[in-house]
Formats: C-alpha cells, structure tokens, sequence
C-alpha cells in the first residue's frame, strides 16, 4: 500500500524577501561598523584633507596642463607644507610654552597677574564679584587657590590637555596637506564617485552633480573666503608679535584667528597689544610695530573682496558654532574643519527643505498660503 504524498508547506514569498533584505541589511551595517571603526582615528585629517582638496583643486587643473596630474599635485602639497609650517611651529611653540607656563604659575602658586582695570568694578550685576576676586588672585594667590581651587584646578587640567594636543594637531594639520596632494590627483574619480554616491542617496541623476557642485562652491566659499582670509589676517599680525618679542604671541596670534573667523574686528585685540608696546618699548620700534599691526589689522578690507565667494550665504552664527565645536572636538585641526563642515551641512539642509520632490526640482518660492 502506496503512501500517501505528503507536501510540505512553503513559506510565504514574501517573508523569504523580508529574511534576505534583514541579512542583507544586517551585513551591510556590520561592514559599515567594522569600516568606520578603522576610518574613525582618521576622521579629522581626512576632513581637512577633503576640504583642502577642494579648495586647491581650480589651482591643480590650472598646472596640470603645464607640469602633468601627479607633478602639480605633489608640486601643491610641497609647497603648502613648506608655507605653513614654519608659522605654525612658530605659534603652536608659543601658545604651548605660554600654557604651561600658566598652569605651573597655578600649581607653585607663583604666578602673577596685574591689578584689576578701573572699569571692571562699573560692570552690571558682575562687577563687583569680579573685581574682589581678581584681586584676591593679585595680592594673595595661595588663599585664592584654596578658596576657587577646585575651578583653577579644572581650568589648568583643561589647558594641560589642548597644550599636550597641540603637537598632535599641529602633526596632523602639516599631514592633511600630504593627503590633499594625493586627493587631488584623483579628482575627477573623487568628483565622479560624489556625484554617483548623491544620485543614489537622492534618486535624482539631476541631482548628484549639482548637490556635489554646490558643496564644493560652498567648501571654497568658506575655507578661502572666511578661514582663508582670518589665517592670512592673523599670520600678518602675528608676524609683528613675534617681531616685538612679545612674551604671549602665540595666544594673540590664536585669539585674533578665532576672532577674524567669527568676522569680529582684530582691532578689538591688537589695539591694547599697541598701546601696551608704545608704553613699553623704544619709540621707533614701536611706531614701526603700531603702523604695520594698524595695516595687517585692516588687511581683510582688501582680501574679503578677492576671496569671498560670490553667493555664499551662511549665517555668522554657524560659523561662530563651527569654530566654537571644532575647537573643543578636535583643538587646532577642528578650528579649521568645523566652520566649514557646519556651513556645508547648513547648506545642504536648506537645499533639501526647498527641494519638491513631486516637481523634482527646487522650489523657488513658498506656495501660497
């Protein structure tokens, strides 16, 4: 007697579908996890790296004619080391010393500050508060520090520790130029691998390329028209301070970089720096000090013209976030990175809010209400 055929019930097709998109999704996420957590220790340099690229990329096609790819590549990142090295060792030198020696002044109890301005005590609401505690810290440091020891303690743990990154981010400042160069030199494979990777995140062939257009005007806007311009600025400002032999020039020259970023007037910074040289050196030194800091100060009435891009349209308050983020993420390379990265994002948010994706194209304008 023939048994009868027993059929086994077939799972649905569409949970086979469900289990393979779930394994296929579970291996891209654990090839994504295992990537970024070799990209990770890298991840600032190849950001600046990214943005220097693009910066110095018009420059890279304008030699390559003459010189070839690779020559005009490794020729601009020669170059670029060379150019920024020496000021940067020069200031990084300075801002560390004049760190540490802050911080030991606090654990010795030796350090010295002068007494409080006049004006400080007519401040609203803080005034006072702050006139009594810097004068505390002026006449007798050692009950200052027994009295705010555990907030001097953590602000000379704090500055010990951008001190200490300072090489590191100096290191990996000079290196990013190195990785530009080879960027560079395979930039139309990058440009075209951008405008694929937007394509399929957008859905929209039209939209890879003008999205990868857009981030690299708004890259050189940024980088060359603000970070640019503040770099050169305070590279001009600084070279007077080191010229005096003034004992902080490193931290002047890093303030007025951080307030030529944000667009507020050096003049702010080097116009006491002026009147404390003209009281305290000899008077031919010192005027030949006070005319060119007055001409390196207004230097970005000339360069912002040049190098600003056209169009650019970021609120300084982004800027001002970049600077302020970068800087406590990654010290010296995040100062750089994260304006520019905040602009960028920025931008890109805005084009996707205006973006109709029934018309598949940008909205010009708000429909009517």
């Amino acid at each position: 007697m023939m048994e009868p055929n027993v059929t086994i019930p077939e799972r649905p097709p569409s949970l086979l579908r469900m289990l393979d998109s779930a394994l296929q999704i579970g291996l891209v996420a654990l090839l994504i996890f295992a990537c970024s957590r070799i990209i990770l220790p890298f991840t600032g340099i190849l950001l600046w790296s990214v943005i220097l690229a693009v910066m110095l990329y018009p420059l890279h096609q304008r030699l390559v004619g003459r010189v070839g790819n690779r020559w005009s590549a490794t020729l601009i990142g020669l170059v670029s080391v060379a150019l920024m090295l020496v000021p940067l060792v020069m200031v990084v030198t300075s801002l560390g010393s004049s760190i540490l020696e802050f911080v030991s002044g606090l654990q010795d109890s030796s350090l010295t500050v002068p007494p409080p301005p006049a004006w400080l005590a007519d401040l609203p609401l803080v005034g006072k508060k702050l006139t009594e505690t810097w004068g505390l810290v002026e006449t007798n440091m050692p009950a200052a520090l027994a009295k705010y020891g555990k907030v001097l303690g953590g602000v000379a743990s704090s500055l010990a520790s951008f001190a200490g990154g300072l090489a590191a981010g100096q290191l990996s400042f000079v290196l990013s130029f190195a990785v530009a160069a080879v960027l560079m030199a395979y930039g139309e494979g990058a440009t075209e691998f951008a405008s694929r990777l937007l394509e399929r995140i957008t859905g929209s062939k039209a939209q890879g390329p003008r999205l990868v257009a857009m981030t690299a005007a708004t890259i050189r806007g940024v980088a060359v028209g603000v970070v640019g311009v503040a770099v050169i600025q305070s590279l001009l400002i600084g070279i007077g301070f080191f010229a005096i032999g003034l004992s902080s020039a490193g931290v002047l020259t890093l303030a007025v970089l951080l307030f030529a970023i944000v667009q507020v007037p050096a003049l702010l910074i080097t116009l006491p720096v002026i009147a404390y040289v003209l009281a305290t050196e000899a008077t031919t030194p010192a005027i030949i000090f006070s005319i060119w800091t007055v001409i390196a100060g207004l230097s970005d009435n000339l360069l912002k013209p040049l190098m600003l891009g056209r169009g650019l349209e970021v609120p300084m308050p982004i800027i001002l976030m970049g600077v302020i983020g970068g800087m406590i993420a990654d010290g010296l390379l995040g100062l750089f990175v994260g304006p520019v990265l905040l602009a960028v994002g920025y931008v890109l948010l805005m084009e996707w809010l205006r973006y109709d994706p029934i018309g598949s194209r940008p909205r010009t304008e708000d429909p009517p209400t």
